[in-house]
């Protein structure tokens, strides 16, 4: 047996250092028994994905070295690896389930399985489906097709017995079968959710391992039933544990840089990220912490994954990039990465036009330009609130931006400053005085080249990240409060309406 392996990520947002640590694994756990890595595209969510974010996750794992055989830009014999060109396969096998008596059409409208849900969260129960749809006759379901009624199909699953899956990290794990939800297969516009297409596509590419994230273990019953439906062998399944923060909780946004590309912009060699990533997975060797791609998978050794949750310890990766900058780059190696980072043609040519009606002598350049090529900036709260929007404002602004800016699907000045503008509008403030704090987060003076250029030349990711240092330095935001604050430009509702 071949073994095969895969990542499939969802085009819907900025690639994830969780995804990285994945891609590792299996990348490492295929190459070391001499068998193939695949990248599959998941971009079933067609409001989220985009072809900019599949592009980014290709460039991302690319950057870290991380290459497979087979996939949406090199092709391979079990295509195509984008589940949008797939739709044909799923089709088939959905009527196939729906004709063995394995799954059902379900017409119930959103409103009433959200008041299903209600009452049974309500009576301490667990919300699922409760089989309202569950025998239908051929009748009463051509009476609904022929009045227009939307539905989707639906699995059939066990009422009564259990299930065992065999973790190749955590061992047998059992399900009964009661607590498992009869799982949406197709939604109503005939389009597939996870489960299916997961099924489907691992089956077809022929994949015989199947490590993914610990966030799918509810779903291994659902999978495993499937397999038995269209009677297939299901892959080995291995749940890998989530990044955490020093703290223990999920890795996230909100609290870390969580983009490949941040890391990427803030000068980090990817031979340094993937050996710090490689370290949560893999024991060093007698005390020597380096370790490059090859070596990391002759030690492979899925047994040594914790299922505790790797900590992802940001102090610790920067002492092991300092240790690749010293001792694995001689002068001219240090010289070329240098350029690679920022200092390029591309790069410096964006800025120089910003600047040029700026300065009055050459040396000018330097200060006026030093924000581009750094990570966090050291701004003070003084500085944030040295301008017109009061505590509340500034707060709710930062959030806002974060919010909108993230859901950007073009990074560039007009969407910039359209996101801006809205702000301006929200809190019914000036556009310059909303602008002004932006420009101390963004650039650390209140004073500098163009701002929405700017934020357009940084990036997303070290935009985001700066805004959420900004937020820190004002005290920070809770949940509650970004939640009310990102419903309000949704709403575009002026800030006094609002409570947090």
């Amino acid at each position: 047996m071949t073994v095969r392996t895969r990542i499939a990520p969802s085009p819907t947002g900025d690639p994830h250092v969780g995804t990285a640590f994945v891609a590792l694994i299996n990348y490492c756990y295929a190459k070391q028994h001499g068998g193939q890595f695949l990248l599959r595209i998941e971009d079933t969510d067609r409001v989220r994905s985009s072809p900019a974010a599949e592009r980014a996750i290709l460039d991302a794992l690319h950057w870290l070295g991380l290459h497979w055989d087979e996939g949406p830009d090199v092709g391979g014999p079990h295509g195509p690896y984008r589940q949008g060109e797939r739709l044909a396969f799923y089709t088939r096998y959905a009527n196939e389930l729906l004709a063995g008596g394995h799954a059902f059409r379900c017409f119930c409208t959103p409103e009433r399985l959200d008041a299903v849900r209600l009452e049974q969260r309500q009576m301490g129960k667990p919300p699922g489906y409760d089989g309202h749809c569950l025998n239908l006759g051929e009748k009463e379901i051509a009476a609904n097709d022929a009045a227009g009624i939307p539905s989707v199909v639906r699995m059939k699953v066990p009422r009564e017995g259990s299930v065992t899956i065999d973790d190749l990290l955590r061992g047998p794990i059992v399900f009964e079968w009661r607590t498992v939800d009869m799982q949406v297969l197709v939604k109503s516009d005939g389009w597939p959710t996870y489960h299916l297409a997961n099924v489907v596509d691992d089956h077809l590419m022929q994949i015989t391992h199947v490590m993914r994230g610990e966030e799918w273990i509810s779903s291994a019953p659902k999978h495993a039933l499937l397999y038995d439906y269209l009677g297939w062998k299901m892959p080995q399944l291995a749940h890998l544990p989530l990044l955490r923060n020093a703290d223990k909780s999920k890795l996230s946004k909100r609290k870390n840089p969580t983009g490949i590309r941040f890391y990427q912009r803030m000068g980090y060699l990817p031979e340094a990220l993937v050996n710090f990533l490689g370290l949560l997975a893999v024991p060093p060797l007698e005390g020597e912490e380096i370790m490059d791609l090859p070596t990391m998978i002759g030690r492979f050794n899925l047994e040594h994954v914790s299922v505790g949750g790797p900590v992802f310890d940001v102090a610790k990766l920067d002492w092991l990039n300092g240790r690749y900058l010293r001792e694995k780059l001689d002068a001219h190696g240090f010289e070329e990465r240098v350029r690679a980072w920022t200092l390029n043609e591309d790069y410096l040519g964006r800025i120089a036009p910003l600047a040029q009606s700026r300065i009055e002598r050459l040396s000018d350049l330097g200060p006026l330009t030093s924000f581009f090529f750094a990570g966090r900036l050291d701004v003070t709260a003084a500085q944030l609130r040295e301008g017109k929007l009061d505590e509340l404002a500034l707060r709710q602004a930062f959030v806002m931006a974060a919010a909108l800016l993230d859901a950007l699907d073009e990074w560039d000045v007009p969407h910039i400053e359209e996101v801006i503008r809205a702000i301006a509008d929200v809190l019914e403030k000036k556009l310059r005085d909303v602008v002004r704090p932006f420009y101390v987060a963004i650039t650390g003076s209140a004073q500098s080249v163009p701002l929405f250029d700017s934020m357009a030349i940084l990036g997303r990711d070290l935009v985001r990240e700066r805004l959420r240092v900004a937020l820190e330095r004002l005290g920070g935001v809770t949940a509650a409060e970004q939640e009310a604050w990102k419903k309000m430009i949704e709403r575009g509702r002026p800030a006094g309406e609002t409570q947090a």
